[in-house]
This record gives C-alpha cells, structure tokens and sequence, in this order.
C-alpha cells in the first residue's frame, strides 16, 4: 500500500476518533455539568464564608502588632536614635529635664490621663449641678402650682359654702312665709266660717 493512502486511511481514523471523542466529551459535558455548576457555586459560598471569618481574625491580629509589637520597635528606634544623636540636649522638654534624662513615657501618659479625667469630672458635676438647678426649679413651680390650685379651691369651697348658707336662710324664710300664709289663710276661713 502506498504512504499516501496509508496517510489518508490515518487521517480518516483520526477524525472519527476525534469525532468519536469530541461526542463522548459532549455526553460527559451534558452529565457532569449541572455537577460542576453546584460545585462552582458551593465553592463561592465556602470561599464567602471563608474570607468572612478570616477578616476579623486578620483585624485582631493587626490590633495586636499594633498594641504588642509596634510600641517595643517604636521604642527600639528612639533608643537607637537616642544613642547615635550628637547632640541629645535638644530634644525633648528642656524645662523637665535634668541632663540627658528624658521624662518617662508612661508618667506622661499617666499625667495627661489624670488631667483629662480631673476635666471630665469636673464637667461631669457642672452638667450635674445645673441638672439639679433646673429640677429644682421645676420642683419650685409644681409646689407653687400646687400651692395656688389648693388656694383656689379653698375659696371656691368657701363661696360654694356661702351660697349655700345663704340658699339655706333664702329657703327657710321662703317656708317661714308660705307656713304664715297657710296659717293666716286658714284662720281667715275659720273666721269667715264662725262670722256667717
């Protein structure tokens, strides 16, 4: 058999293979692609999850250098600097410093943390005194309220009882009169029966 046919018969058994392949990768496509769908999917719910409870473990830890770590380099580097100044007298506050002798950074931080806590306490009581001032003042004009209610009535139970009396003599002269009319109409008749 000549090389070109036989080129052609291969090249005609790899195309069916390759169509062959290419239809069974459809197939495998169509069966595994819902499978790979929910994958991708369970991927990015677990990747969310993931970055979600690494955030505040990476903060925390961020807080932690800074609150460890940062301070003690800080500190290394101003000692250093300290030490390779040629003129060390410079810096810092003059007026308390003796020397070479720099204030503590602790009794300037316990120093400031009193004052700004003598401020607050003092603003604390201030806010507090005029609360107080203003309750009073309103306790003031409640009894004053009070004070005149209570007087008001007292005069109005007072007129009340005035009419009253006065309704009450009003009343008994009126049975008074209508008691003497009845007597005197009664012993005119009488008089008037006996002069017949």
């Amino acid at each position: 058999m000549p090389i070109t046919a036989k080129r052609r018969k291969a090249r005609k058994e790899a195309e069916a293979t390759l169509a062959r392949l290419q239809d069974l990768a459809k197939e495998q496509a169509d069966r595994v692609g819902p499978y790979a769908d929910q994958a991708r999917d369970q991927a990015a719910i677990k990747l969310f999850q993931a970055r979600g409870w690494t955030a505040p473990r990476l903060e925390t830890a961020a807080l932690r250098v800074e609150d460890t770590v940062a301070p003690r380099v800080a500190e290394m580097l101003t000692t250093a600097a300290q030490r390779i100044d040629p003129n060390p007298g410079r810096r810092g506050l003059r007026l308390f410093r003796g020397g070479n002798r720099r204030i503590p950074r602790g009794v300037l931080i316990g120093g400031a943390a009193v004052v700004g806590g003598v401020v607050v306490y003092s603003l604390i009581r201030m806010r507090q005194a005029s609360q107080d001032a203003e309750w009073q003042e309103h306790l003031d004009q409640a009894r004053e309220q009070v004070r005149e209610t209570r007087e008001n009535l007292e005069e109005k139970a007072s007129d009340v009882a005035d009419s009253a009396a006065e309704t009450a003599k009003a009343t008994k002269s009126k049975a008074k009169e209508t008691a003497r009319a009845a007597t005197g109409k009664g012993s005119a008749q009488e008089d008037g029966r006996s002069g017949r």
